[in-house]
C-alpha cells in the first residue's frame, strides 16, 4: 500500500486534501487544483475539526475555497490569505449542490444551516473575525464588500 502525501510548500504548510473519501467538505477556489489551499497547521486542524463536527449534523458537504498560495504569494486581485490563517467558505444551499449561492437567493440559500456552520467555526479556539454579508447573521459575522456568496474566517496568528 502506498500512502499519498499532500504537497507541502516552502513554509512547511500542506495543501488541504482535495478529495478525501468520506469528507464533509468539497474544494473550490482560484487557482484550482488546490493551488490556493495551503494551510497553516492551525488552520488545517480547525478545518478538519469543523468538517468532522459538521458531518455529524448534516450530510451536505460545505465548500472550502481559498486559504493561501504556496509560499504565501499574492492572489489576484491583491488581497489577504497570505499566512494560511484565513479561509473562504461557501454558504450552504438547500439543494446540497456544490455550487456558489448568494445570501439574497432565498430559494437556494439555506440560512439556518449556514448560521450553524458559522457557529461551528466561531466556537473553535483562536478564531478572529468572520465576515459575511447576510444582514440576519450580523450576530455571527461582520459585513465586508464582496462577501455575498462566501464567508471569510480568520484565525488569530
Amino acid at each position: 500500500m502506498v500512502l499519498e502525501v499532500q504537497p507541502k510548500d516552502s513554509r512547511g504548510f500542506f495543501m488541504l486534501p482535495q478529495a478525501p473519501e468520506g469528507a464533509g467538505y468539497y474544494v473550490y477556489g482560484t487557482p484550482g487544483l488546490g493551488a490556493g489551499q495551503y494551510a497553516h497547521p492551525a488552520m488545517m486542524t480547525m478545518l478538519l475539526f469543523v468538517e468532522t463536527q459538521r458531518a455529524r449534523m448534516d450530510n451536505r458537504k460545505f465548500g472550502i475555497g481559498n486559504v493561501s498560495l504556496a509560499g504565501g504569494g499574492t492572489f489576484e486581485p491583491p488581497r489577504s490569505h497570505k499566512k494560511g490563517l484565513e479561509v473562504d467558505v461557501r454558504p450552504l444551499r438547500k439543494d446540497g449542490k456544490r455550487m456558489p449561492v448568494f445570501w439574497q437567493s432565498t430559494d437556494q440559500y439555506d440560512q439556518l444551516a449556514t448560521a450553524r456552520l458559522i457557529e461551528l467555526f466561531r466556537a473553535y479556539p483562536g478564531i478572529g473575525k468572520v465576515y459575511f454579508n447576510d444582514p440576519d447573521l450580523r450576530h455571527l459575522a461582520f459585513p465586508l464588500s464582496h462577501h455575498d456568496n462566501h464567508f471569510h474566517v480568520e484565525l488569530k496568528g
